[in-house]
């Protein structure tokens, strides 16, 4: 994989814009950890490898156990492994992740509301497309991922 630009170097305050969003979910309330599963799966579900790679580390460093990782994409049959809110979370991010084949039904809402208050669902809401832009910024202009950088050395 070869980028095909530095969208860092290019548009330093555009990122450093995206960087105060970040900035705000990571100090909005929600658990660390929750974020970054829900990163996570975003990132899996737009197939972007930069950002799987750097959620990943991210999720191990927090202590979150590898049988834990080895299952978000699998969320739904995963019992126990997924508490309420991360399971509600990973839901949510899905449906508004997909909003063009999902519409975001009152449904999805509804579940996602009987576990979040309004701010942490807003803030939830937020980060979820937080991470799609990143995803976009990864996937457009070919982000090489950590593991991807090391092995070419």
């Amino acid at each position: 994989m070869t980028q095909r630009l530095d969208y860092m170097q290019a548009s330093p305050a555009g990122v450093k814009a995206l960087g105060g969003v970040y900035g705000y979910v990571s100090q909005c309330g929600l658990a660390p950890a929750l974020v970054e599963l829900v990163f996570l799966r975003i990132s899996q579900i737009n197939n972007c490898a930069y950002c799987l790679d750097m959620h990943t580390r991210d999720l191990l460093k927090k202590g979150v156990p590898v049988e834990k990782l080895a299952l978000v994409q699998a969320w739904e049959e995963a019992g126990v492994l997924f508490d309420a809110r991360e399971r509600a979370a990973l839901a949510w991010a899905e449906s508004v992740t997909r909003v063009a084949a999902t519409g975001v039904p009152d449904e999805d809402f509804a579940a996602a509301r009987a576990v979040f208050d309004e701010k942490e669902l807003a803030d939830l809401t937020i980060a979820i497309g937080l991470m799609n832009a990143y995803n976009r910024l990864a996937i457009s202009f070919r982000a090489v991922p950590h593991a991807v950088a090391v092995a070419a050395r």
